[in-house]
């Protein structure tokens, strides 16, 4: 991405920042703030780039992360349980997925759509194991809300891990939530 420098006011104001907040968090004048976006200065191209890198920490900073948006208690099931005793869980809790889960690892995933592909009779049998779908991807707790959203338009949920143990996961709702 190029940083265009005749954008600097409509970038301020998304920022919901003054001009004097800029420039002291830029380490310029205000007045120079103020002639750059008038168009009357034509900063030189280190100002440019000292505007540019401030204006990028300043956006980032802001960024959500997954950590901000997970649910920490996450309903799952093992590969044992009975698909039936997951619909029950799936009823109960109002969710689409559950996650299975062994020894503090995702393995699979059971979804709606992996249930409807089986007919009743089948179901009533079946455990998660023989159901369920790949374990979706697996994120850090910092990953960036961008990630998490190119993530989410090709998997239904991701899990958040932290430290190696399961802290949460995030569903399309969720960030969906976010955007409130």
């Amino acid at each position: 991405m190029v940083f265009d420098i005749t954008q600097l006011r409509k970038i301020r104001k998304q920022l919901d920042m003054t001009q004097h907040q800029l420039a002291r968090e830029i380490g310029i004048s205000q007045s120079m703030v103020t002639k750059i976006e008038s168009g009357k200065l034509d900063p030189t191209y280190s100002y440019v780039k000292r505007i540019e890198d401030k204006i990028m920490h300043l956006t980032k900073r802001e960024e959500k992360e997954a950590k901000d948006i997970m649910h920490t208690i996450v309903i799952s099931a093992r590969k044992y349980n009975l698909v039936t005793e997951i619909i029950h869980l799936m009823a109960k809790y109002g969710v689409s997925q559950i996650p299975i889960i062994e020894h503090e690892n995702v393995i699979g995933l059971i979804t709606e759509s992996s249930i409807l592909s089986k007919t009743s009779e089948e179901i009533k049998s079946k455990k998660a194991s023989e159901v369920m779908t790949e374990s979706p991807p697996i994120i850090d707790k910092h990953a960036k809300w961008e990630m998490i959203v190119q993530l989410l338009n090709f998997y239904p949920i991701l899990i958040v891990k932290e430290s190696g143990k399961l802290a949460g996961v995030i569903t399309k709702a969720d960030v969906i939530r976010c955007l409130k």
